[in-house]
C-alpha cells in the first residue's frame, strides 16, 4: 500500500525535474568489498580513491548539515556520510526526500570514522528508485513467520542471516553440481507434464491441456524418463528439477520441491552407498568446512563409515514384528493388533504402505545420526531389483540423518516382465483405493524390453537435507517462496 508521506515526497521529486526511477547506475564495487580493502585505515584517516555503489537505505540520520545513512547492497551493509559544505546547499536538501527502502547510487571517497567504522564520503548520489510502501513496523529483524513466508522480499531485506542462508544454498547446489561433473554425469531434463505419473508413491497434481483435450500430470518424480536415457546408452545421467507431490505439508514435506535424481549405469547399490557417502561428505565439507553439523541440541557426525542396517531386522527389534513370518495383510494387521502397537491402518492399504507405517512411527524417528536403511521388503520397493538372496526384499537402501529420510536409491529393476507384474500389483492397489499406487507405464514398460543395462538410482530432496544442514525448524525457511493460502482466504477463515 502506497504510504502518503512517500508519495508526497515523490511528487517534490518530479516538481524538481528529476527522475526517480533512472534506467541505470554505473557502480564499481560492493559494501564488503570497500570494508574489507580499507580495514587497516587509521581512525579517522581518509583515502582519495574514489568508489561507486548502489544499494538501499537502511538507516537516515540527517543532523543539521550532515547526515549520515546506512546503505545495503547484495554484499551487506556500508555507513555513508553526507556533508553540506561539501555536496552544495541544494544538493543537500534532496537527501531530505530520502526515506528508509530508497535505493540510492552515491559516489564519494573511503574513510574510517574516529569509532572505527569504514565509511564512504560521499561527494554525489542519485535516486535509483523512490520506495512508496512503507516496511512493516520492527522490520528490522522481522519475525512474522507468515509474512516471511509470503513476503520473502521483506524477509531478505530485514533479515541479513535469510539472505545470506540462501546465498548459502546457491553454493549448496552448485557444489552438487561440481560433483557430479567431476564424476564424469551429463545433465540432462525431462518432462514436468506427464501422461503418466511414475517413479514414486505419492498423489499427483492434474492439470489440463487445452489443444489436446486431455489431462496431464505434474511430475512426482524424475526416474523414469531419466531411465529411459539410460536406456538410450547415457551411462551417467542427472537432474536437479522440481517435482510435484499433492499430499499433506509438515515441516518436512512441500507439495513442490527440488528433487536431486541420478542413474548409474553398471554398478549395484552397494557401490552406491559408497558413492553417496562420497557425495554427501564431500558436497558437505566443501559448503560448510566441517563434517560436524549443529542440528538443534545435538551434533549430526558426518565423517567415517556409516553403518548399514536391515530394514527387517531393525523392524523386529523396534516392534517385535518378524516382517518374514507375517506374509498376508491380515496376519501383518492381526500382530500389529496383538502387540498393541500405535499404527493408522486405513482398510484401503495393501501390506507394503501398513509395512511404511510401521518404519515411521518406531523406526526412523530414532536414526538421528548417517546410515544407510537396507534391504526393503518387495511391498514398497516396486521399482527396485530383488536381492539375490532373497525374493522378498530388494536391493534397495535410504540414507536416513536426524530422523528423516534424506536419499532413496536402490538397484534398479532392469527385467521389463518382473516390472509389468510389480506394476500390475501396483494398479490392483490404486484400484482398491490406495491413491499414491503407481499406474502402468507402457511406453517404459517398451524401454525396458529394448534393454536397460545393470544401474543404480539415487534420489535426494535438496531442500529438505539443507534445512537439515543449516538447522532450520521448517524446510519452508529454505525456499524462497513456499506454498500459501491466499491472504484473502486466510482472512476469511480467520
Amino acid at each position: 500500500m502506497i504510504n502518503k508521506t512517500k508519495k508526497e515526497k515523490l511528487d517534490r521529486i518530479y516538481e524538481k525535474g528529476i527522475n526517480p526511477y533512472p534506467n541505470k547506475f554505473d557502480i564499481d564495487s560492493y559494501s564488503a568489498v570497500i570494508k574489507e580493502k580499507f580495514k587497516n585505515l587509521e581512525n579517522g584517516e581518509h583515502t582519495k580513491e574514489k568508489v561507486s555503489i548502489a544499494g538501499r537505505i537502511m538507516q537516515n540520520r540527517i543532523m543539521g548539515k550532515a547526515a549520515f545513512m546506512h546503505l545495503l547492497d547484495t554484499e551487506g551493509r556500508i555507513q555513508l556520510y553526507f556533508r553540506q559544505d561539501d555536496i552544495g546547499k541544494e544538493e543537500y536538501k534532496k537527501i531530505k526526500l530520502f526515506d528508509i527502502g530508497d535505493i540510492i547510487g552515491v559516489k564519494g571517497t573511503a574513510f574510517k570514522t574516529k569509532t572505527g567504522e569504514v565509511t564512504i564520503h560521499v561527494d554525489s548520489f542519485e535516486i535509483l528508485t523512490k520506495s512508496l510502501a512503507q516496511l512493516p513496523e520492527k522490520w528490522h529483524g522481522l519475525k512474522d513467520q507468515e509474512i516471511r513466508y509470503r513476503k520473502r522480499y521483506i524477509d531478505l531485506i530485514s533479515n541479513p542471516e535469510v539472505f545470506e542462508l540462501f546465498k548459502k544454498r546457491t553454493d549448496f547446489v552448485r557444489n552438487i553440481r561440481k560433483f557430479m561433473e567431476k564424476k564424469k554425469f551429463i545433465e540432462v531434463e525431462t518432462p514436468v507434464l506427464e501422461a503418466v505419473p511414475g517413479g514414486a508413491d505419492a498423489r499427483p497434481f492434474i492439470t489440463h491441456h487445452n489443444t489436446l483435450d486431455i489431462d496431464f500430470y505434474l511430475r512426482i518424480s524424475l526416474e523414469l524418463h531419466l531411465k529411459r536415457l539410460i536406456v538410450g546408452g547415457y551411462e551417467r545421467v542427472f537432474e536437479i528439477g522440481k517435482v510435484f507431490r499433492n499430499e499433506g505439508i509438515s515441516t518436512q514435506h512441500l507439495q513442490e520441491f527440488t528433487l536431486l535424481e541420478f542413474y548409474y549405469a553398471y554398478i549395484d547399490y552397494n557401490e552406491l552407498m559408497d558413492f553417496t557417502q562420497e557425495l554427501i561428505q564431500t558436497v558437505t565439507k566443501e559448503t560448510f568446512g566441517t563434517l560436524k553439523i549443529k542440528y538443534q541440541d545435538k551434533v549430526i557426525d558426518f565423517e567415517g563409515e556409516w553403518p548399514r542396517i536391515d530394514y527387517t531386522e531393525i523392524i523386529k527389534k523396534k516392534t517385535g514384528i518378524d516382517l518374514n513370518k507375517e506374509y498376508t495383510k491380515e496376519k501383518l494387521i492381526n500382530a500389529i493388533k496383538e502387540k498393541k502397537l500405535r499404527v493408522d491402518i486405513d482398510e484401503n492399504f495393501g501390506r507394503g504402505r501398513i509395512i511404511d507405517q510401521l518404519y515411521k512411527q518406531y523406526v526412523r524417528p530414532d536414526l538421528f545420526q548417517p546410515c544407510f536403511l537396507i534391504n526393503h521388503p518387495i511391498d514398497i520397493s516396486p521399482l527396485a531389483k530383488k536381492h539375490k538372496d532373497n525374493p522378498k526384499i530388494t536391493q534397495r537402501f535410504h540414507l536416513l540423518v536426524a530422523g528423516a529420510e534424506i536419499v532413496n536409491a536402490f538397484s534398479e529393476l532392469n527385467d521389463p516382465i518382473d516390472q509389468r507384474e510389480r506394476f500390475e500389483e501396483q494398479m490392483k492397489l490404486r484400484e482398491a483405493g490406495d491413491e499414491e499406487a503407481q499406474m502402468i507405464d507402457e511406453d517404459f514398460i517398451e524401454a525396458l524390453e529394448i534393454g536397460m543395462p545393470p544401474t543404480s538410482g539415487f534420489g535426494m530432496g535438496i531442500d529438505r537435507f539443507f534445512s537439515i544442514l543449516t538447522n532450520q525448524e521448517s524446510v519452508r525457511d529454505v525456499v524462497f517462496f513456499p506454498m500459501m493460502k491466499p491472504e484473502s482466504e486466510d482472512k476469511t477463515n480467520n
